[in-house]
């Protein structure tokens, strides 16, 4: 990689997963990756970024920050900003949005700021300005530096592109993911979800399995920008799976979610190592081969009804595996520990608090269950 044109490359992180994020993409190779709260900050050129947004399971979105100067007035921001050389990176017929926010500084007014800047961008590079845009520049004024960062996603990074039956309060991918990592599953063992919803755990799990990168199936941001190559990314983005001699088995008591998970499976194109079946969690049977995971994500009082009516359910499911589930380990997601506990499983110490649809929930885990 040449140094000359590399840049800081922001990597997002659900909140209380940085450490997870972290260990992902260390081991895709990334370079210089250092924590900081919400993500990771690694050092790259454009094709690390297309390539972190093409294969980066864990994070939420990308972001390239191209470039800072100093500003301590209005006046100031606005000849540096006409001076910026927004052309190396942007296309005058691609649409854009400005986000600015101020700390720490002498420009305090993000109102006045954003509106220098898109002065700027309109008279410099002839660039539309609009509300709708789905191109993000993102200006941060911090102790008076102005650094000036894109947002080279587009929609979340959690939208894989291959899923488009989703059920009630459904499990992010990027969130399964990292759930899934930290409960130890690294792509060589069998995974069983018996409240799989719309099937995400089950088909990340196959997809890690298969070697399948996470954002082969969608539009990224960074595709409109003027330092995209079209024959570099296809020629990245070329990837085929693996077989593998694993199964992934998910089973919910709704009918729906059921045939939700075999579309989604289809589209994601892992349809031959997956098996979706229509029953309760209290007549789930551990499949044929050596014990795996269970990883479930069962409704809780914050998500989905009342609180006392799911005490039986969590009791039914915990009966279950551990009469049935000997060797297996479990990871389980729930905003209420009281739940947890309800369930007679051997859980480890709580870990940290995960934040998951404007609440906080926690990943319990047991060791092989004996």
């Amino acid at each position: 990689m040449d140094s000359q044109n590399t840049f800081d490359i922001f990597i997002v992180a659900t909140p209380g997963l940085e450490d997870m994020l972290l260990a992902e993409v260390t081991e895709k190779g990334f370079a210089n990756p250092v924590t900081t709260p919400g993500g990771i900050t690694v050092q790259g050129d454009w094709p690390e970024v297309w390539r972190a947004n093409l294969q980066l399971r864990g994070a939420s979105r990308v972001l390239a920050r191209i470039g800072s100067f100093m500003a301590f007035h209005l006046a100031q921001l606005d000849k540096r900003a006409r001076k910026f050389p927004w052309g190396d990176v942007l296309r005058a017929d691609v649409p854009l949005r400005v986000q600015v926010t101020t700390k720490a500084s002498k420009i305090y007014h993000a109102g006045a700021a954003t509106q220098r800047i898109e002065t700027a961008l309109r008279e410099s590079l002839g660039v539309t300005i609009s509300p709708e845009a789905a191109l993000v520049l993102k200006v941060r004024i911090d102790d008076n530096v102005v650094t000036i960062s894109l947002d080279t996603s587009g929609e979340s990074l959690h939208k894989r592109g291959h899923k488009e039956a989703v059920g009630k309060a459904p499990m992010r991918e990027n969130l399964a993911y990292l759930m899934l990592r930290q409960a130890g599953y690294t792509g060589t063992e069998t995974v069983v979800d018996p409240m799989c919803g719309s099937g995400t755990f089950v088909i990340e799990a196959a997809e890690i399995a298969m070697g399948l990168n996470p954002g082969r199936s969608r539009h990224f941001a960074f595709e409109d920008l003027a330092s995209f190559d079209p024959d570099q990314w296809a020629a990245m983005r070329d990837d085929t799976a693996t077989s593998t001699p694993l199964r992934f088995y998910g089973s919910d008591r709704d009918a729906g979610a059921v045939r939700m998970s075999r579309m989604n499976a289809e589209r994601a194109g892992v349809s031959e190592a997956v098996q979706f079946e229509n029953h309760a969690a209290g007549e789930l049977t551990p499949p044929d081969g050596p014990p795996g995971l269970v990883m479930v994500n069962p409704p809780y009082g914050g998500r989905i009804g009342n609180k006392k009516l799911l005490y039986p359910l969590y009791g039914t499911l915990g009966q279950t595996l551990l009469t049935r589930f000997k060797g297996w380990r479990v990871g389980l997601v729930t905003s209420e520990p009281p739940l947890a506990k309800a369930t007679g499983l051997p859980w480890k110490p709580q870990g940290p608090a995960i934040a998951h649809g404007g609440m906080k929930v926690w990943l319990y885990q047991t060791p092989p269950l004996r």
